[in-house]
């Protein structure tokens, strides 16, 4: 054939392409800097570009999975209702300065902040293990578990063993994994006795080459949920793995994790998020959780509002959320996070609460497994610190917690990271928790991290070497993409 004419074809085609989908990304509305980074990259990168955004530029859910969400939706909305009702005029506790977000919340989602909830901070992996698995052997009627990561190794199989016992007993114990996250877990030795023993057991968000056609492949469960006979749940970081076996080889040092334990109304909303997404991966109907747990627990008194978010149903939920809490900050306000990547709205909100007086403070981990995360992420020091805002970076391991205090009184408390993947693209699960006395334990453990963290001092910041700028300047145009 004419090599002018196969060259004519090929340009010609590139430039259908880019048209086409440049009018695509425009038409979908995306945020201001997703759609410029990928344009740039569909227009940089002939073809491969195309396919990448394709694959991975819009948050694609199949058919089959809206169809079984907005199949559920209609009894959750009736649960929510009834919810609301029956604990209407809890949230006449919350401090003024919250009272937008809690507000903003319930709008959203659906789920109203409930008082009477006992609420205890665990610290530490061995402690939640301890926990977990004595609940779990003195389960009666039910067991939810999903987790992002379930991996084998450690004290992951004492949680399993208490999960065969209980099932033994006649415990209905369903468990979900994340079909990517907990893929090696998912064909191994303990899925496979989990699933003998009567555990139901079932890989969340599943993927393959012929499903990520129809969806998007990297589109995934992050949550961590426990509910054990509707009266004990779990939340948090941590992953069902041991930290002192999980990703050794990534030289990071040991992941470092926090979990909450609530009883009272409150474990109410997380197993109806866990119900809802059991019915999603199953097919079947929703089924709300019981009655019996709407009664407040006498033993606790703190103010709860359960917040899941993702792609589906209120895409944009906790980045508001977030932004909200942001800007509520009067005088002190402290995150820890293991991937810091913001979009311009969150980074504005956190330079504008140092510049209004704010004590801003962020705590990173010093190492972190992702190269391109952590200069992108560095990318924003130099702001910070400009602000007023101290940026700390821990040093005992890979910090994965994931928290956010307000003034001392209100705190964001789950598994959502602050990069673009969990505000966007991740299913997660976060905690309000309008409690001065909860957010004071909140903080200490915030504190204790800072103790083991290196302050990174603004004029020995700017000395760093110039490829280093050019790095983390690089992979800050990247940033929406990460």
């Amino acid at each position: 054939m004419n090599p002018h004419v196969i060259s004519t074809f090929v340009l010609t085609t590139h430039w259908l392409v880019i048209v086409g989908l440049s009018v695509r990304v425009i038409m979908r509305r995306p945020p201001v800097g997703v759609s410029v980074a990928w344009l740039a990259v569909v227009f940089s990168v002939p073809f491969v570009g195309a396919a990448l955004y394709l694959l991975f530029g819009e948050k694609r859910i199949s058919r089959e999975r809206s169809a079984r969400i907005a199949a559920n939706l209609p009894g959750v909305a009736r649960w929510q209702g009834k919810l609301r009702e029956e604990h209407r005029g809890e949230a006449s506790g919350i401090a003024a300065g919250a009272e937008a977000l809690h507000c903003h919340a319930e709008r959203l989602l659906g789920f109203p902040p409930l008082t009477g909830n006992g609420i205890e901070l665990l610290e530490d992996f061995g402690t939640v293990f301890d926990r977990l698995v004595a609940d779990i052997d003195g389960a009666g009627e039910t067991c939810h578990v999903s987790f992002y990561i379930w991996h084998e190794g450690g004290r992951t199989a004492e949680v399993v063993e208490a999960l065969i016992r209980a099932a033994g007993r006649g415990v209905q114990c369903r468990a979900l994994a994340d079909a990517l996250g907990s893929e090696a877990f998912l064909k191994g030795g303990l899925a496979r006795r989990l699933r003998e023993a009567g555990v139901e057991i079932w890989a969340a968000l599943p993927t393959g080459l012929l499903r990520s056609l129809s969806a998007r492949a990297d589109l995934r469960n992050h949550r961590k949920i426990v509910v054990i006979d509707d009266r004990v749940a779990y939340t948090g970081s941590q992953n069902l793995v041991d930290p002192r076996f999980f990703k050794q080889e990534s030289r990071v040092g040991q992941w470092v994790d926090a979990m909450v334990r609530l009883t009272g109304p409150a474990s109410a909303s997380l197993d109806a998020v866990f119900r809802l997404d059991w019915s999603v991966e199953t097919g079947s109907a929703f089924e709300p959780p019981p009655d019996l747990v709407l009664a407040a627990d006498p033993a606790g008194g703190s103010l709860v509002q359960v917040v899941p978010s993702g792609p589906d149903i209120s895409p944009e939920a906790i980045h508001q959320l977030l932004l909200a809490a942001i800007y509520e900050a009067r005088r002190e306000l402290i995150m820890t996070t293991p991937y810091f990547v913001p979009d311009e709205a969150m980074l504005t909100a956190l330079l504008s609460a140092a510049w209004r007086g704010v004590d801003v403070t962020l705590i990173v981990p010093a190492r972190n497994d992702s190269l391109m995360v952590r200069f992108a992420s560095v990318a924003h020091f130099e702001d910070l610190l400009s602000a007023g805002a101290r940026v700390a970076l821990f040093n005992g391991g890979l910090l994965h917690t994931k928290s956010l205090t307000i003034d001392g009184e209100t705190s964001l408390f789950g598994s959502v990271n602050l990069d673009m993947r969990s505000l966007w693209l991740n299913f997660e699960i976060t905690l309000i928790v309008y409690d001065p006395a909860f957010t004071g334990h909140l903080g200490a453990m915030q504190r204790g991290y800072l103790g083991d963290a290196d302050l990174v001092d603004l004029e020995v910041w700017r000395q760093r070497p110039a490829w280093h700028r050019f790095a983390e300047n690089s992979f800050r145009l990247l940033s929406p993409l990460l």
